[in-house]
């Protein structure tokens, strides 16, 4: 297929995830209920969680560093959170894009192995969906009352089962054998390609990990990968303040984690630029089922929440990308994204 053809097929299927998250988003909204609920919403806490939205960009950018070590002796803090931001910047462009801007931006700065640099990206992403499947399991045992209540007629017995086996099967993740079982039993009747698929990303995923010789390094990934996560939740707990809800229900920060663990799946799933849309409707309906509260002031704050974090993406970000000076998007890493 012509890559002209690939790249307005993938645009094509993005704008149409925008399009249907926000049918689903907007389904059944009053705009003037909806327009009041922004207009009268709280901003001071709002300013408010815009520091740690940077921090948890900050502590990303600690967590590369570690990741990096094997690799490059720079030290530089900044060269890293700049390649962060401006990946940050391309992400909110189009999904996954800064994923393949961040090591182009961080090897042209410290003039080291493109390839290799790339190769940290794809250790994060492992990482990432392996904190989330652990905060995912935890949370959804710990809550599992209120995702029984958000999902009527679900047992809650069922759900801790569903959650335990989630451990399990990431407890086994780099047990080879046990993940090539797992495929062929549950994805290769379905669909042989979609089957040799995952088994040629696994592995490269777990190839990924070479890059970290030092296993004393692994405890310093755990612990900034729960740091990045709870700046995560922070400002969307600090966000419920915005709102007069906070006043008559008891919001914890519990609650928030729940919230980006919900949308962190979601846009994982069906990622569009920055979430948009995606991270609208699914933080809506948790919103409804965790609190009950009008549909409208539920999409109000997710519209808060996603205007905040992509302020700061566009705002911290663009800065960056003018220290960086990048005149044009790396095709080469583009081109090499689509084979990961």
């Amino acid at each position: 297929m012509p890559k002209i053809v690939k790249t307005l097929l993938k645009w094509a299927f993005t704008l149409l995830l925008v399009v249907v998250s926000f049918y689903f988003a907007l389904k059944d909204i009053k705009l003037d209920k909806l327009w009041e609920s922004i207009a009268t919403a709280n901003y001071v806490w709002v300013i408010a969680s815009i520091p740690i939205i940077v921090l948890s960009h900050y502590i990303r950018a600690l967590r590369w560093r570690t990741i990096l070590k094997p690799l490059t002796k720079s030290e530089s803090t900044t060269n890293l959170f700049s390649a962060v931001m401006v990946g940050y910047f391309f992400n909110s462009i189009y999904p996954r894009l800064g994923e393949f801007v961040r090591p182009y931006v961080y090897a042209k700065r410290e003039n080291v192995s493109k390839s290799s640099v790339f190769a940290t990206i794809v250790v994060e992403r492992v990482i990432d969906v392996f904190t989330l499947g652990f905060l995912f399991a935890v949370a959804f045992i710990i809550a599992r009352d209120k995702v029984a209540n958000m999902l009527p007629g679900v047992d809650p017995q069922k759900i801790i089962f569903f959650s335990l086996l989630v451990l399990v099967v990431l407890i086994f993740s780099f047990y080879p054998p046990f993940v090539k079982l797992l495929l062929r039993l549950l994805v290769k009747p379905v669909s042989e390609k979609f089957h040799d698929r995952l088994v040629d990303i696994f592995f490269k995923f777990r190839a990924g990990f070479s890059v970290i010789k030092d296993k004393r390094s692994y405890f310093r990934l755990v612990i900034e990968s729960l740091l990045i996560w709870l700046c995560y939740a922070l400002p969307m707990y600090i966000m419920f303040f915005c709102f007069p809800f906070s006043q008559s229900i008891d919001v914890s920060l519990g609650d928030a984690l729940f919230l980006v663990i919900v949308s962190g799946i979601g846009v994982t799933i069906a990622p569009t630029p920055s979430g948009i849309g995606v991270m609208h409707s699914l933080i809506k309906y948790a919103m409804m089922g965790l609190y009950g509260i009008p549909e409208e002031m539920a999409l109000a704050y997710a519209t808060i929440n996603h205007a905040t974090s992509l302020f700061v993406q566009l705002t911290v970000g663009g800065a960056f990308l003018i220290r960086e000076r990048i005149t044009k998007i790396p095709t080469d890493l583009s081109i090499e994204s689509s084979n990961i």
